[in-house]
């Protein structure tokens, strides 16, 4: 008995997300009610707020599913050999290629997650933890090839580039960054530039030498 309640408890909150789903592409998310959400859904408004408080937690929750596929999907396909610039890269183009496939979900995610009210600040937390699970290996894989200088702290690191890809981002919605190649092409450049300075010296300048050929 109490597996057909965990799935039935499933199918209602996979119904509550697909309902966001479409009523936050459709109407956009300021727009959509939880009366929506509920009729949309084919469940009482009380049963929404018995899963989720806010219009925000029903966002993150899909988030953090999403998010965790992709990520899924982004370690099965990854080359832990590859330099350090090319798993950067396939990390957050990806993360973009979530963001775009609707511009007014990636706008409330990128909100949410940079500026997290106070009721969803933990979650907010939840979804950093998962960019540093995966970016730190990634980190300490490149120091100890030489890659990046082995004083760094690497949470700082992490931060450092998210930042550079929300600029990227960012670039695309106000219109400088016009298809998902302009942004791989800018997060490139941005992270080649960041990791001449992170590199030792030595890596450093057999780079500048290079380029001077």
């Amino acid at each position: 008995m109490a597996g057909v309640r965990d799935q039935k408890k499933k199918q209602t909150r996979a119904a509550i997300l697909k309902a966001a789903v479409k009523l936050f592409s459709r109407q956009g998310y300021e727009q959509t009610s939880i009366d929506q959400l509920a009729r949309a859904a084919g469940i009482g408004k009380g049963t929404v707020y018995s899963y989720f408080q806010t219009k925000s937690e029903i966002f993150l929750a899909f988030c953090e599913e999403q998010l965790e596929f992709i990520n899924r999907e982004l370690a099965a396909r990854s080359n832990p050999e590859a330099p350090l610039l090319q798993q950067l890269l396939t990390f957050f183009q990806g993360e973009f290629r979530f963001v775009s496939r609707n511009r007014e979900f990636g706008r409330i995610f990128l909100r949410e997650t940079v500026f997290p009210k106070d009721f969803t600040g933990e979650r907010a937390r939840q979804l950093d933890d998962k960019y540093i699970d995966i970016l730190i290996p990634i980190f300490k894989q490149a120091q100890a090839r030489g890659e990046l200088r082995t004083d760094l702290e690497l949470i700082v690191v992490t931060g450092h580039f998210y930042a550079l890809y929300i600029m990227t981002v960012s670039a695309w919605y106000m219109g400088r960054l016009h298809s998902e190649e302009d942004v791989a092409m800018g997060m490139e450049l941005l992270f080649e530039q960041a990791l001449r300075g992170l590199a030792p010296i030595k890596a450093r300048e057999a780079a500048a030498h290079g380029a001077g050929k």
